[in-house]
């Protein structure tokens, strides 16, 4: 155990070991320099191919683990603080020399466990594990300012058997993003996320989603599972994101048992989003997005109610969407708009528009033999 007793830790990044346990006890805070010397430089992640900022390398995060088993982040609401303004200030000025660093970020890492803490003030993502299996992400607070510029709270990126529950996360950007990889270097790397568990957490976020699937996700998301979840005072609800190119597929997705308040966009999957690392990738790479579930939703003071934009040469399919009504706010200019996309409704209100009313061959049926699915997906 490397043990962290109260008071006020300055640190640049650092690594972990296998079978370790981080603990921090109440009252101790470890503070992320804001020296960038204090930061290695490391080369770029090879399913992304560049730093995410800015091409070329990265800043090393804050608290590292690489290639590890069986490591503990945990404590009694002990902190990690990032200070992250000198990093967001350095990226809206465009004067980053390479990406910014996340908070904590494990690579290529089976049973991780971050339990128990307050995470604040990431320069970029706050809890990152790519790469990684059985990974436990539990009654963890995480926050940065409304203004944070594409801070994200916990993002399980090309990782598989991962469980987030019992958190409350308020980020400037994302809450909760799964991703995959980007373009040509997510396609050919290969690795999805997948078997993942969301329940029991509080998401707001300022500028992007509570809940976002992408739009990096060229490797693959399959078979997540999310339930009693509260989302509040966010531009975004629930979104899946990509574009042409990206390639691999999101799919299996079964979202239940959802409250809302105060959203701008409760639903949104877009085919029109994100950017491309460089001129290499393939645009005839169409991401493939089918068999999404959202039901038992509620939702007060909605703008839009859901947008679908899906992709002409690759629609959306098997939208299926049971049991959800939204009080829409006065003076909102469209409940719904689709476009491209393929589903199935029932007792939806307000009524959504006719692409999720349809009649596409066997789309009730593979809705309904999702929810069975979920049956057993809960089971385990």
């Amino acid at each position: 155990m490397l043990y962290v007793p109260p008071g006020r830790w300055l640190t640049g990044s650092f690594n972990l070991t296998s079978h370790l346990t981080l603990f921090l006890e109440k009252g101790a805070v470890i503070l992320g320099s804001q020296d960038p010397s204090h930061w290695e430089v490391v080369e770029p992640l090879p399913s992304y191919g560049r730093g995410v900022d800015v091409p070329g390398r990265r800043y090393r995060s804050l608290i590292n683990g690489y290639m590890l088993l069986d490591v503990v982040i945990t404590g009694d609401n002990g902190t990690i603080d990032g200070q992250g303004s000198v990093w967001w200030d350095w990226y809206s000025y465009h004067s980053l020399n390479y990406s910014r660093p996340h908070l904590v970020e494990f690579v290529a890492s089976e049973y991780v466990v971050v339990s128990n803490l307050t995470f604040l003030n990431a320069p970029a993502y706050t809890i990152h594990p790519v790469y990684c299996s059985n990974v436990h992400v539990q009654n963890v607070s995480v926050s940065a300012p409304p203004d944070s510029p594409y801070t994200v709270g916990v993002v399980p990126d090309s990782s598989d058997n991962v469980c987030i529950e019992d958190c409350i996360i308020d980020m400037g950007y994302d809450a909760i993003a799964l991703k995959s990889g980007w373009d040509e270097y997510g396609i050919a790397y290969g690795r999805p996320t997948t078997n993942v568990h969301i329940r029991r957490v509080r998401l707001k976020s300022y500028s992007g989603s509570s809940l976002a699937f992408g739009s990096e996700m060229s490797g693959g998301i399959s078979d997540v599972h999310v339930e009693q979840v509260h989302l509040y005072n966010s531009f975004g609800g629930i979104e899946f994101r990509t574009i042409k190119g990206r390639g691999g597929y999101i799919k299996r997705i079964i979202i239940s048992d959802v409250e809302m308040a105060n959203i701008f966009l409760a639903f949104a999957a877009t085919g029109q989003c994100g950017s491309h690392p460089d001129n290499n990738y393939d645009p005839y790479a169409l991401p493939v997005f089918d068999h999404i579930t959202l039901r038992d939703v509620i939702g007060t003071n909605i703008t839009i109610a859901g947008s679908f934009t899906g992709i002409q040469e690759s629609p959306f399919t098997s939208i299926c969407l049971f049991n959800i009504s939204f009080s829409i706010s006065s003076g909102s200019p469209t409940s719904w708009v689709c476009s491209n996309v393929f589903g199935f409704s029932e007792s939806v209100f307000p009524e959504p528009c006719p692409d999720l009313q349809s009649s596409y061959p066997n789309s009730s049926s593979d809705c309904l033999s999702l929810l069975h699915l979920n049956g057993e997906v809960a089971v385990l």
